[in-house]
């Protein structure tokens, strides 16, 4: 257990989770709070944090350790006063985790409407990834702190999703701002890392992917066709693989992107 905890454990540690009010994040967030970190959740709206807050404590977690913090991540004032209000109430921050994100309407190319795609390419790229790090980088570099950063890229950041222009294009870039974030803050003793989810039912996707019966949709059977695990991703599969990659046991990881995907890339004929 001594090397265990000394590679893997999040004990003592301090972690933001932006958009931790989704199903992928809070998963997350319960992986670290089950791996001794306490957990500050950042987001738009302070029901859907407090509502999360309310289901990690039903599920062991002690309310104690979590802090809902509200803030829209497009603004950097807002960011300074989420940090600021975080750093209030842990003492310091270790670990940020960008996972404010969301997808658009699937439509055709020449259907796309180009405002929609900004506030898409906005939200997953600038303040879900860009515009925290930035700050918390800011933050950290002042007070020399060695913190670790993970980002949320995808599977559309390999394979683009066919009608979902926006948020490919903004996942492709979340995996190319991970290399260059890495390679930046890397003299300042920062790591850098993304996870790359494969499919997992969400709330956002539910409706993409099953019917209202339970069955799949088409789009669901032709996705798990491509996925040699031949099933839909667990939430709490993202756990161990985002406490590796921000444990000081990856000290030596930075710049890298981990597939969570049941084997998806790897699929042939």
């Amino acid at each position: 257990m001594p090397y265990i905890e000394k590679h893997f454990s999040l004990k003592g540690k301090n972690a933001v989770i932006t958009g931790g009010g989704g199903t992928l994040c809070g998963a997350i967030a319960e992986g670290f709070l089950k791996a001794g970190a306490k957990v500050a959740l950042w987001g738009r709206n302070i029901k859907t944090l407090t509502d999360k807050q309310k289901d990690l404590c039903r599920k062991g977690c002690d309310v104690s350790n979590i802090y809902p913090v509200e803030a829209n991540l497009l603004y950097e004032s807002q960011i300074d006063l989420a940090l600021e209000k975080t750093i209030s109430c842990m003492g310091k921050l270790d670990i940020l985790v960008n996972g404010v994100g969301g997808s658009s309407v699937r439509c055709p190319l020449v259907d796309a409407d180009v405002e929609e795609f900004e506030e898409i390419v906005k939200l997953n790229l600038l303040a879900g990834c860009f515009m925290p790090t930035k700050r918390i980088a800011a933050y950290w570099i002042k007070n020399d702190i060695q913190g670790t950063i993970l980002n949320i890229a995808s599977m559309a950041s390999y394979n683009p999703l066919s009608g979902g222009w926006a948020y490919s294009a903004a996942k492709a870039a979340v995996v190319n701002q991970t290399m260059a974030q890495a390679r930046e803050l890397a003299d300042y003793g920062i790591r850098v890392n993304a996870i790359a989810p494969g499919f997992f039912i969400g709330k956002q996707n539910k409706r993409l992917l099953k019917n209202e019966d339970g069955t799949l949709t088409e789009r669901g059977k032709n996705i798990l066709a491509h996925t040699p695990f031949n099933r839909f991703g667990n939430p709490g599969e993202l756990c161990a693989p985002a406490i590796f990659l921000c444990a000081d046991g990856a000290s030596f990881v930075s710049g890298a992107t981990m597939p969570i995907d049941g084997a998806y890339l790897c699929n042939n004929i």
